[in-house]
């Protein structure tokens, strides 16, 4: 198992500074809906220099905890940002977990529940292999329904799940509790 933190990881933990992600973070009241405050990353993806550190912190603190992982699995659609700049940072493998109809092939899917209705994630068979290392990657969590789904895909390929990294996590909604792996979050609210 490939579980154990080398020497070159340990490195690039040691030189991770702390930064405020929060204040390049919009927040945008009664949206999408009246009571809701929107969380809007668009301003921090826009700022290259900003999104490098978000990157590297998000990656020291997945592999100071759980060492680097095999895979990382992006969600639809803004879990596709970082996911895949994650997997990039670390040279492995990007899998993207969709909407129904978006992808080719065999596929694995799971339902979930959101706060208005219901929802599908698909992901291709032989996309990851048993016995991997992945970390799932996504925006936001907020109830964990997605997340949650997520880990239920990635039980049905026989892999790992070894964490879960968001940039916004919104505490007061308990999203975390439903998942049975660590939760790395940049931000909190």
């Amino acid at each position: 198992m490939k579980n154990t933190v080398d020497p070159e990881q340990s490195a690039e933990a040691s030189t991770v500074e702390s930064h405020d992600f929060a204040a390049s973070v919009k927040s945008i009241p009664d949206f999408p809906i009246p009571g809701v405050v929107f969380r809007d990353l668009s301003p921090l993806w826009q700022d290259a220099e900003m999104s490098k550190l978000a990157i590297a912190q998000m990656a020291h603190d997945v592999v100071l905890s759980t060492g680097k992982p095999d895979v990382v699995v992006g969600i639809e659609s803004r879990g596709f940002i970082y996911g895949m700049a994650l997997a990039l940072h670390w040279d492995i493998p990007f899998v993207p977990f969709r909407k129904p109809g978006k992808l080719p092939g065999l596929l694995l899917r799971e339902s979930f529940q959101l706060e208005y209705g219901s929802a599908e994630l698909e992901c291709q068979v032989g996309a990851i292999d048993p016995g991997d290392r992945v970390l799932v990657h996504d925006d936001v969590i907020a109830t964990g329904g997605t997340a949650e789904a997520a880990q239920k895909l990635i039980e049905q390929t026989g892999a790992s799940l070894v964490g879960f990294s968001f940039v916004i996590e919104l505490r007061d909604l308990k999203g975390r509790d439903r998942l049975s792996a660590p939760v790395f979050s940049l931000i909190t609210y």
